[in-house]
């Protein structure tokens, strides 16, 4: 039986560069450390840092940062799927490393398993307006169609009054829905990613 110990990668998919502050930072390392209270280590890549060219293919050749980025992706059990919301829509960062995965549909072993069969993906939304399930349904069902597995309760997130100026880092004490949902988060996702590391999908003779 293979081993319970778990990794998880965050991908940042804000549109800020560098070390500018990030709402979707702050909950992403929120998740990390809620998963780490149940022995999983990760770390959190900011893609928008990276050169992660357009098309859908493993590799589009010289400058591409895609094949390193989906190295750490595979290597890990749980995807921790982290965006703003931009006019009621999941950021274009996002949008593109999910182009990017549609690779997976063409990378299957002989049992026509996606490399990310027996992986878990969750999804972390923050906002100053509604959009929040829509983003929720949009990284689900792209990341479902290409091989991950979302557990119950396999999202969280925080959005602000419509119009406000407040963001998410600015939040002086945790928001109590958010940091409870994060919480079952974690525990439904370490749970699931277990079950899978032991028994993995047989995929098809």
């Amino acid at each position: 039986m293979p081993s319970d110990k778990l990794k998880a990668v965050a991908l940042n998919c804000t549109l800020k560069h560098g070390k500018d502050p990030s709402s979707t930072d702050k909950l992403l390392a929120e998740v990390l450390a809620a998963l780490g209270r149940h022995g999983v280590s990760g770390e959190t890549v900011r893609v928008v840092d990276l050169n992660i060219k357009p098309g859908v293919t493993p590799d589009e050749g010289a400058g591409d940062d895609w094949p390193a980025l989906r190295d750490k992706v595979l290597a890990s059990d749980i995807l921790i799927f982290g965006t703003p919301i931009w006019l009621g829509q999941p950021s274009s960062v996002a949008k593109r490393v999910l182009e990017r995965m549609d690779a997976f549909l063409d990378e299957t072993d002989e049992n026509s398993r996606m490399p990310s069969f027996g992986k878990l993906a969750i999804v972390a939304v923050v906002g100053n307006e509604d959009g929040a399930h829509h983003c929720h349904a949009e990284l689900f069902q792209a990341l479902n169609d290409v091989g991950f597995t979302i557990p119950a309760g396999g999202a969280t997130y925080w959005v602000g009054e419509a119009m406000g100026s407040t963001d998410y880092k600015d939040l002086k004490v945790p928001y109590d829905k958010t940091v409870q949902t994060t919480a079952m988060l974690a525990s439904n996702a370490v749970h699931l990613a277990r079950l899978l590391k032991a028994a993995a999908y047989p995929g098809m003779p």
